[in-house]
């Protein structure tokens, strides 16, 4: 299946966290629209890998995606390195997807860099056709390189390059993120009360989004970042705001 849009992330739950609202609104639109998650999220204080599994496949189902596949990485120690690379590109090259959009490159959690990094070397060097790889199947793979690779926003605020507007999906994209019960607004009695358990960080979740909305004059929004300009096809896609 060849993917218009694919969202990765370090942990089952970046996805929905970063880009969640976005993905929403391309599935809204046609789209399809795929997640990998690079690892099981075994080193989570809260949770089993059974349990992230079923709440990802949750997750996946509340925002209409077509696809969602877990790469199976070593949480806390995967690398940037030629073993996970061409993992990632064989999965590049098998959903070919236009745009990708992944971890940012530098984040609180130090398997976010490494992921954002790992998928930018990725997106390009699948378009490299010196480097082979098969699919499920043992036939070789085409080269692709996808045309865009975004960044979302997670633990660390980061000025974006471009907001959209998720206003009309918000209560469906929080819907996703609670999903996750083993880690999202969990009360001390189902276990340790960590960093993102709390209702704070929920709160904050809710709290950036309207941020980003008020920059474009809506009432939530996710930012991304991007290496490359942005092309838009008309003034039509902007948002006309009140001055």
């Amino acid at each position: 299946m060849k993917l218009d849009v694919l969202a990765i992330g370090a942990h089952p739950d970046d996805v929905e966290l970063g880009c969640s609202g976005t993905l929403i609104n391309e599935v809204k639109k046609g789209k399809k629209v795929g997640i990998v998650d690079l690892t099981q999220g075994e080193l989570g204080s809260r949770g089993t890998i059974e349990a992230r599994y079923q709440e990802a496949a949750d997750a996946a189902k509340i925002m209409g995606v077509q696809v969602r596949e877990n790469l199976k990485m070593r949480d806390g120690f995967f690398k940037n390195d030629e073993a996970h690379q061409l993992q990632l590109i064989q999965i590049l090259r098998k959903y070919q997807p236009d745009v990708v959009i992944g971890n940012v490159l530098d984040d609180r959690h130090p398997d976010h860099g490494r992921a954002g990094h790992l998928i930018y070397d990725s997106c390009f060097l699948a378009g490299l056709k010196q480097i082979q790889t098969k699919d499920d199947n043992g036939e070789n793979q085409d080269k692709w390189r996808p045309r865009y690779f975004l960044q979302y926003i997670q633990d660390r605020f980061y000025e974006p390059d471009f907001i959209i507007d998720v206003s009309d999906v918000w209560m469906q994209r929080l819907e996703a993120v609670k999903a996750f019960k083993t880690q999202f607004l969990a009360s001390k009695d189902d276990g340790e009360q960590t960093y993102i358990s709390s209702p704070e960080f929920f709160d904050a979740i809710t709290s950036r989004a309207r941020l980003l909305g008020k920059r474009i004059g809506v009432q939530f929004a996710e930012g991304f970042i991007s290496s490359k300009n942005i092309g838009i096809k008309s003034l039509d896609a902007l948002i006309l705001q009140e001055t």
